[in-house]
């Protein structure tokens, strides 16, 4: 089992260093935040609680996290964030977004 778990393309990816983790999770928090609402229960954008996530397609999520969705407000972040960092964020969301950090000071 632990020979399947390395061999999957998110244990190979490295997660982004502590400081880019409390970055993101302020953009998340302020940006995202905006549309999808401050505790992001859902706004103008839909809710990103793991409830409403749960049975979304991952890479699509990702997908539109890098590259906005046509027709919507939902604007690309490719230009701010890598791939991994998108599926970082994704992750997160799926578990219970963070309010902050800890070690986000």
């Amino acid at each position: 089992m632990l020979i399947a778990v390395l061999h999957t393309p998110h244990a190979l990816a490295q997660d982004p260093n502590a400081t880019r983790q409390a970055e993101l999770v302020k953009l998340v928090r302020q940006d995202c935040g905006s549309c999808h609402g401050a505790r992001l229960t859902g706004g103008l954008g839909p809710a990103l609680t793991p409830n409403a996530l749960m049975d979304r397609p991952r890479e699509a999520m990702i997908a539109t996290i890098l590259r906005g969705r046509l027709g919507t407000p939902m604007p690309p972040w490719a230009p701010f964030l890598s791939e991994r960092e998108a599926e970082w964020i994704f992750d997160r969301l799926l578990a219970g977004f963070p309010e902050e950090l800890a070690h986000a000071h």
